[in-house]
C-alpha cells in the first residue's frame, strides 16, 4: 500500500492534466469555475448526516484556493466516480428507509446523496481535501432534484454524477446548480450563481 503522503503529492503536485479534461480548457475562464453567492440554508438531510458525523461537518479551511490535480489524480477520480457507480445500486430513501431525506453512507443500495458521499469519502482517504469536494443541490431538466459531487480543481470546477460514468466540467452538464457546500466549512453552504436561468430557492 502507498505511503499516505506519497499518494497526496502524487495527486495534487505537478503540473498537467489528462487530455480528456482539456475541453474544459478552451471555455471561458468565466465558465471553468461555479460563482458561489451567499450562505443559504443547508439541506435537511445533511443536517441530520452531521448529527451524526459532526467531524465531517466541522472542517475548517483559511484557503479558498483549488489545487492542482495531476493525471494520476484524474485516473483516482474517474475511477472512484465508476466504480461506486458500478457497486451502488440506485434505490430511493422512501424504498431502503421508508423515509425522505436520508443520506447515509452506502454500502449496496442508496440514492443519489448517498453516492455522492461514498465518491467524496473515497477521495478523501485517496489524499484530496475537503475543501475541493463540495456536495452539490442540482436541479434536472425535468424539474428533479438531485445531488452530485463537485471537484475543484485548478483547471475548473469538474461533476462527479451517479447517472454519468463519465467526469465532466460542469458546464457541460445538462443540470441547473443551486447550491454547495461551501469551501471554507464543510458545514455552512451558499448559492450558485452560474448564469444560466437559476432558479429561485433551492430543494432540500
Amino acid at each position: 500500500m502507498m505511503n499516505s503522503s506519497r499518494v497526496l503529492a502524487a495527486l495534487v503536485a505537478g503540473v498537467g492534466i489528462l487530455a480528456p479534461m482539456n475541453a474544459a480548457l478552451t471555455a471561458p475562464k468565466a465558465q471553468l469555475s461555479m460563482i458561489t453567492g451567499k450562505v443559504t440554508s443547508q439541506p435537511i438531510g445533511h443536517y441530520e448526516f452531521c448529527r451524526l458525523h459532526w467531524d465531517e461537518c466541522s472542517v475548517r479551511s483559511r484557503s479558498t484556493t483549488a489545487r492542482r490535480v495531476t493525471p494520476h489524480g484524474w485516473e483516482v477520480v474517474r475511477e472512484i466516480n465508476a466504480s461506486v457507480n458500478k457497486q451502488i445500486q440506485p434505490m430511493t430513501d422512501m424504498e431502503t428507509t421508508g423515509r425522505e431525506e436520508v443520506w447515509a453512507y452506502p454500502i449496496d443500495v442508496g440514492d443519489c446523496e448517498d453516492f455522492v458521499l461514498l465518491k467524496r469519502k473515497k477521495l478523501m482517504e485517496a489524499g484530496f481535501s475537503a475543501s475541493d469536494l463540495l456536495i452539490t443541490v442540482v436541479r434536472k431538466p425535468d424539474g428533479e432534484g438531485h445531488a452530485v459531487l463537485t471537484l475543484r480543481s485548478t483547471d475548473g470546477d469538474f461533476v462527479l454524477d451517479n447517472l454519468d460514468d463519465e467526469v465532466k466540467p460542469w458546464s457541460e452538464t445538462p443540470y441547473t446548480f443551486l447550491k454547495r457546500q461551501a469551501t471554507y466549512d464543510t458545514g455552512r453552504w451558499v448559492t450558485i450563481e452560474d448564469g444560466r436561468d437559476v432558479l429561485v430557492g433551492a430543494t432540500q
